[in-house]
């Protein structure tokens, strides 16, 4: 059974530190869940999951994590050089994987070394040698989670308005050039994120007001509401983001 964004389950937080500990919590809880295999999981870039990154590495929290059974994937990545300051990647090692003991074999970034549709061609092998297959079958899915945000334009991974990539239904990762942000981009496509167990969505800030109602309305004109899953839908909302006061 496939869910729509119609059917999220909304929780709404005190604050972005709140967001990022229920995430935290989440990850956690699934990890130990899980007793057959590898928990992939698909990292976001953005402030808070940073800040989730940052509470994941703390001695008390990433001993309660088997990280031998984690393999991390990333929803989207700019296209820059290995290392760049923009890079999802680059925060994720920085401030998680150098700090915790993934099996380097377990991490699996974005490449960015040859044109970007080169690259995600590549990351899109990377993902079928991980799955052992290369179609999707929707009993078996190829995330345990999808961590996503939302934007102001109601962009999600590097699904933006307007671009190919929306209309894309047989590859797993596909590549965006949006004149509203910087850089071309490679994303998981909608099939490759349908194909999880559990999506989450993290909104902070009060500048995402409009765009988190329209989410849950299921406003299909933004590409962050066409999403959807095998498993579950999940927002992770601070207050600011709901509109209410702090």
């Amino acid at each position: 059974m496939i869910t729509d964004i119609r059917a999220a389950t909304l929780e709404t937080l005190p604050d972005s530190e709140a967001v990022a500990l229920r995430m935290a919590d989440l990850l956690v809880e699934g990890i130990l869940a899980k007793t057959d295999g590898l928990f992939r999981v698909a990292l976001s870039g953005g402030s808070t999951p940073k800040r989730l990154f940052e509470i994941l590495a703390t001695p008390s929290r990433a001993k309660l994590i088997p990280w031998e059974r984690v393999e991390i994937f990333y929803g989207d990545e700019r296209h820059v050089s290995e290392g760049h300051a923009d890079s999802n990647h680059t925060v994720g090692q920085s401030v998680l994987l150098s700090r915790v003991p993934v099996p380097a074999q377990n991490i699996h970034a974005i490449p960015t070394g040859a044109t970007v549709e080169e690259d995600a061609k590549a990351y899109e092998k990377t993902l079928q040698a991980a799955y052992g297959a290369t179609t999707l079958d929707p009993e078996r899915p190829l995330f345990d989670l999808v961590m996503l945000g939302l934007g102001t334009d109601g962009h999600t991974a590097s699904l933006f308005p307007g671009q190919p990539v929306l209309k894309e239904r047989t590859a797993w990762v596909g590549t965006a050039a949006p004149s509203t942000a910087p850089y071309e981009r490679i994303t998981l496509t909608y099939p490759a994120i349908q194909s999880s167990a559990l999506v989450v969505f993290l909104v902070t800030g009060a500048s995402k007001v409009e765009m988190l109602e329209r989410l849950v309305e299921g406003d299909s004109s933004l590409p962050s509401a066409r999403v959807t899953s095998e498993g579950r839908i999940i927002i992770l909302a601070d207050r600011a983001a709901v509109g209410e006061d702090a």
